[in-house]
C-alpha cells in the first residue's frame, strides 16, 4: 500500500482536493493522510466555513475519502515526513511552505518520494502520475491528426478525429482561462494587502467576487469538456504497422508459415465430443445442466493431459528466465481499461454482481470483474511504476483460470470446447526498451515460443499476420497460430501474440528511467503460451486411433503418468 502524504491549504478546500483523493482511491491501494494548518483549525473555530466548504467538506467525509488527518505540520513538517515515510507528497497548488528545503530533507531521510503540486482546477494534469488516459503521445495526435484518421479506418473504429480536436481545444482554452483567473486573483490578493484605502479594498474585493462567479461557472463548463475527452481519448488507436496486412476482418490475415504434414487416417474420424464421451473426458450435456451454454466438464484423463499440458507450457517459460506468477482474476476497473479491454471487449467481459463489503461492512461500491486474461493483471502489477532501463526486459509469465461472455461471438462454434466461457491460460508478458526493433524481435521470439510448443507436441499449424481489422485498436502488430484440427478439416486459432509498443504502457503509467536520467513509457507485448482446453481438441483429435483409443504426445508423458487412453 503506498502512502500519500497531502500538504494542503485545506483552509481553502478546492474540488481539485476532492477529485485528486477520488482518484488515488480509485487506482491504486493509497493510504491518503491529509496534515492542515494550526491556523485552519483556529479559523473553522472561529467561523464557519463558507457554503462551498462545508459541502466539500461532508463529500471527504461521506466518500471516506481520507484515512487519517493530522493538524500541525507548520512547526516542524519533517517530522511527520519522517515518521511516514510516504510514497508521494501533494503540496496546496499556492503553498511555499517549506518547498524550498524539501528536495535536501528528503535525500538526507534516505527517502526517494515523490513530490507533486496541486491544481485545484486540473486534477488529471497533477494527477498523471497515478493514472494516464492518453494512449498515444497527445502532441502526436494533435500534429498527425490523418495518420489518425487512416488508423481508425483501417482498425475499423468510427471515431470523429476532428470533433476529438475541437474538445482538446476547448478543453485547454477552459485551463487556460483558469489558470489566468488564478493569476488574477493572487495579484488581487497582493494589492489588497498593500492598499490603505477602503474604497479600493472593496473594489479589489467586488473584483474578485465576479473572479469567483466566472471560475465556478468555466469550471462546470470544463468538467463537461473534460468528461468527453476522457471517453474520446480513450477510443484512439494505436497506429498499425506499415507490413500488417489492410483489411475489416479475418478473412484478410495473411498466412505466413506452415509447419507439420496433415494427417492422414484410414478410418472414420471421430470429433473431440464424441471421443470424450466414449472414453469418459468429456461430458458437455452435465456442463450445460449444472453450467449453462458453454458449460462443460472435463473427466478422468483428459483432466491429467489438461494441467500437464498447462505445466509443461510453464516449465519452458520458466527455462526461458520468465518469472512466474498466479494472478488475480478478480480484477479492478483500470487495470482493464490500462490493457485496453475497456471500453472495447466490455461486453465480453463478466462484472461481479456482488463484489463484497469493505472493512466497516459497507458494501464495496467500486465496480470488479473477472479477467478474460492474465495481461490486464500482469501488466496492472507494474502500474505507476519507473523501472531502470538495466532492468528491462521485464519478462512475465502468468497461469490463471479465464472467463470471457462471448457476446461477440455468438452463435459460432456452439458444439464443443472450442469456444467456452472458462479456461486456463498461460499468458506471457514482456515490458521492454522504446523501440519498436527490439519490441518487433520480442514479439518473434514469442512466436518462436508458441511454435516450439506446437511442435513438441507434434500438432500441424499454421502462422497467419493479422490484418488492421482483426488486431484489436491497440495493437502495432500481430500474429496468429493456427493449429490443424481434424473434425473441422481446418486449422482453429490456439495463439494470439500481440506488439502493443506504448498504447497500453501509457494507460498505466508504466514508463522506465535510461541511461542518460530520462523518463519514457516502456513498450509492452503479449503471448498466448498454450490455452486450454482448446488445446485438447487439437490434441484428442489428432491423436485418436482406429481402435477409439487416444495416444498421448511423448512430451506429456512424463506430467500425466500413461501413454494412451483407452
Amino acid at each position: 500500500m503506498k502512502r500519500v502524504l497531502v500538504f494542503g491549504t485545506f483552509d481553502r478546500i478546492h474540488q481539485g482536493h476532492i477529485d485528486f483523493l477520488k482518484q488515488a482511491k480509485r487506482h491504486g491501494d493509497y493510504l491518503i493522510v491529509v496534515v492542515a494548518r494550526d491556523k485552519t483549525v483556529e479559523r473553522l473555530k472561529r467561523r464557519p466555513s463558507s457554503k462551498k466548504e462545508r459541502e466539500r467538506l461532508k463529500n471527504i467525509q461521506k466518500l471516506k475519502l481520507v484515512d487519517e488527518a493530522r493538524i500541525g505540520y507548520k512547526t516542524n513538517p519533517y517530522k511527520i515526513i519522517e515518521e511516514l515515510k510516504p510514497d508521494i507528497i501533494c503540496l496546496g497548488y499556492d503553498q511555499k511552505v517549506f518547498t524550498k528545503d524539501l528536495p535536501k530533507e528528503l535525500r538526507k531521510a534516505g527517502l526517494k518520494t515523490k513530490t507533486y503540486r496541486m491544481k485545484a482546477f486540473q486534477p488529471r494534469k497533477y494527477h498523471s502520475s497515478l493514472i494516464n488516459k492518453f494512449m498515444l503521445d497527445i502532441k502526436f495526435i494533435r500534429q498527425n491528426p490523418e495518420k489518425i484518421k487512416d488508423a481508425c479506418k483501417k482498425k475499423g473504429i468510427d471515431l470523429d478525429i476532428d470533433r476529438f480536436l475541437e474538445v482538446d481545444k476547448k478543453r485547454r482554452e477552459y485551463l487556460q482561462a483558469l489558470e489566468d483567473m488564478r493569476a488574477q486573483k493572487n495579484k488581487a490578493n497582493k494589492e489588497i494587502q498593500k492598499t490603505k484605502s477602503k474604497e479600493e479594498k472593496e473594489t479589489i474585493i467586488l473584483k474578485m467576487r465576479e473572479l469567483d462567479t466566472n471560475s465556478d461557472r468555466i469550471t462546470k463548463d470544463f468538467q463537461g469538456v473534460d468528461q468527453e475527452f476522457q471517453r474520446l481519448i480513450l477510443l484512439i488507436p494505436n497506429i498499425p504497422s506499415e507490413d500488417s496486412p489492410v483489411g475489416p476482418d479475418d478473412k484478410s490475415n495473411k498466412e505466413i508459415g506452415k509447419w507439420g504434414k496433415i494427417p492422414k487416417f484410414n478410418f472414420k474420424i471421430k470429433d473431440h465430443i464424441q471421443l470424450g464421451k466414449d472414453l469418459n473426458l468429456i461430458d458437455a450435456e452435465a456442463g450445460a445442466k449444472s453450467s449453462g451454454f458453454r458449460g462443460y466438464y472435463l473427466k478422468n484423463e483428459a483432466v491429467l493431459i489438461h494441467f500437464g499440458v498447462l505445466m509443461y507450457a510453464v516449465n519452458k517459460l520458466k527455462q526461458k528466465g520468465f518469472e512466474l506468477f498466479l494472478p488475480p482474476t478478480l480484477m479492478r476497473e483500470f487495470a482493464l481499461i490500462g490493457s485496453g479491454h475497456f471500453p472495447f471487449g466490455r461486453d465480453e467481459v463478466y462484472q461481479i454482481g456482488n463484489p463484497g463489503k469493505i472493512e466497516t461492512g459497507e458494501n464495496l461500491k467500486e465496480p470488479i470483474f473477472l479477467a478474460g486474461t492474465a495481461e490486464p493483471s500482469l501488466l496492472a502489477y507494474y502500474t505507476d511504476k519507473i523501472l531502470n532501463e538495466e532492468d528491462l526486459p521485464v519478462k512475465m509469465c502468468g497461469i490463471s483460470q479465464c472467463y470471457r461472455s462471448e457476446i461477440g461471438s455468438y452463435g459460432k462454434d456452439t458444439r464443443g470446447l472450442y469456444r467456452v466461457h472458462e479456461f486456463m491460460k498461460v499468458e506471457q508478458v514482456v515490458i521492454c526498451r522504446a523501440n519498436l526493433k527490439e519490441s518487433d524481435e520480442w514479439l518473434d521470439e514469442m512466436l518462436k515460443t508458441s511454435q516450439e510448443i506446437l511442435k513438441d507436441l507434434a500438432l500441424p499449424y499454421r502462422v497467419v499476420a493479422n490484418s488492421t481489422g482483426d488486431m484489436g485498436a491497440g495493437k502495432y502488430k500481430m500474429y496468429d497460430i493456427e493449429t490443424w484440427m481434424p473434425s473441422r478439416n481446418a486449422y482453429g486459432e490456439t495463439h494470439s501474440d500481440s506488439n502493443l509498443t506504448d498504447w497500453q504502457t501509457r494507460r498505466l503509467n508504466i514508463r522506465y528511467r535510461d541511461k542518460s536520467g530520462g523518463i519514457k513509457f516502456a513498450y509492452a507485448l503479449n503471448n498466448t503460451v498454450i490455452a486450454s482446453p482448446r488445446i485438447l481438441i487439437a490434441i484428442l483429435e489428432n491423436y485418436q486411433k482406429k481402435d477409439g483409443s487416444i495416444e498421448v504426445p511423448k512430451v506429456l508423458q512424463k506430467y500425466v503418468g500413461f501413454k494412451e487412453i483407452k
